[in-house]
């Protein structure tokens, strides 16, 4: 039967995140939260439905707002009619578009979306190294290391690297600053003379032991130059000053060929892929 989530439910639905976090072919964008009363919280502000079955849950999706449209969390279950759970979500809708992310891998939940009028975007590869391993790279003699750029110079970087994630160009100055204000998150930058001209965004996950280079830019005109390669080296190096920290990750989506090369001369190996889907809305998205 599918119907709301209740706050008895939270137990199987933990139960369900844990398997999902099992393996790793079936993840899915779902919630941060494996605690109870924090997942409740995190439940609050979303549409969240359930199939459940006679031993209770056993599957589960969810709608939360995101960018122009709704992100769909899940749908996630060792078993159940994922295609029917995303039938009933899709009448929550209210006509707007659907992201959902999934594993390259999840076959299962790929065909569920697929059934249900979702359509594959593009892929985004995974690549980990561990610190030591990554390769080292000089910073061109002609440009300086900066931890901070104003927002109007951060912007118009942002924009000529063309990153597909552009949401944040909307970010208003105080949650700019609030961004980079948090001490897991570090700026790196290249500048010749005063300009910009590349930088890296750097998140630390404690407890993954991993950073990640969640934003790498270029701007076109300095390409092949190896910016790329000294931002890696300085990512790695910022990394290192956090004992607990082991590892550092980046991503490229599937057009970008220069990126995944340079990540495979810089010491990283693909570790997993996602792919991200998007159901269009009555009006145009």
């Amino acid at each position: 039967m599918i119907r709301s989530l209740r706050a008895t439910d939270l137990p199987d639905l933990l139960a369900l995140l844990h398997w999902m976090d099992d393996s790793p072919e079936r993840e899915v964008f779902a919630p941060d939260s494996r605690d109870v009363r924090e997942l409740q919280l995190e439940c609050e502000d979303s549409v969240c439905l359930v199939d459940e079955g006679e031993d209770g849950v056993q599957a589960y999706c969810a709608l939360s707002p995101f960018r122009d449209g709704l992100v769909l969390e899940g749908p996630v279950g060792e078993g159940g009619n994922l295609r029917a759970l995303l039938a009933q979500a899709s009448r929550h809708t209210d006509g707007l578009p659907v992201y959902a992310f999934c594993a390259r891998d999840n076959q299962p939940v790929r065909d569920a979306l697929e059934a249900a009028d979702f359509t594959p975007m593009h892929s985004t590869a995974f690549y980990a190294a561990p610190l030591d391993q990554v390769r080292a790279a000089a910073v061109p003699p002609d440009c300086g290391v900066v931890h901070a750029l104003p927002i109007a110079e951060y912007r118009a970087l942002f924009r000529a690297a063309e990153d597909a994630w552009a949401g944040r160009l909307d970010w208003t100055p105080e949650q700019y600053d609030a961004h980079f204000a948090d001490d897991d998150v570090r700026l790196i930058a290249l500048q010749r003379g005063a300009r910009p001209v590349a930088f890296a965004e750097l998140e630390f996950n404690a407890e993954q032991a991993r950073a990640d280079v969640t934003y790498l830019a270029v701007h076109p005109a300095e390409r092949g130059q190896g910016l790329g390669r000294a931002l890696l080296a300085l990512a790695a190096a910022e990394a290192r000053t956090r004992p607990e920290i082991k590892t550092l990750r980046v991503r490229a989506h599937d057009h970008m060929r220069p990126a995944r090369a340079l990540y495979a001369r810089s010491g990283f190996t693909h570790c997993r892929s996602i792919v991200t889907y998007l159901r269009d809305g009555e009006e145009e998205a």
